[in-house]
């Protein structure tokens, strides 16, 4: 309920990273498996789901501002879970052969982009 995001170390039980940028409570965390700059960064890269309607990304690695933010729509009563669906193609096209569709669930309704 503080809007932030924490990262922690599960062996130490200890706070790694605080990332904050979300204007109401956070309600959902998820790895994101999307490829930025040539690289899978699911490792590295999370997106966060607010009662702020935004879907926020963070890098990992660093304590910086979100690296990308989705604007919901002020009907949407947030953002409660966020679920990445991998759905193969049926066309190969440029080596690629699954689509990742990006689905969240809101107060009203879920959508998947």
């Amino acid at each position: 309920e503080d809007k932030s995001v924490r990262l922690w170390d599960i062996r130490s039980g200890k706070q790694i990273q605080v990332f904050n940028g979300h204007t109401n409570h956070v309600w959902s965390v998820e790895y994101s498996p999307f490829v930025i700059e040539n690289s899978i960064c699911s490792p590295n890269v999370i997106c966060s789901g607010s009662e702020d309607s935004t879907i926020r990304f963070w890098d990992i690695r660093s304590n910086k501002n979100e690296l990308y933010m989705i604007n919901g729509y002020d009907g949407d009563y947030g953002i409660y879970c966020i679920k990445f669906i991998g759905l193969k193609k049926k066309d190969k096209t440029n080596d690629v052969t699954h689509d990742l569709k990006l689905c969240y669930g809101l107060g009203n309704g879920l959508i998947c982009i």
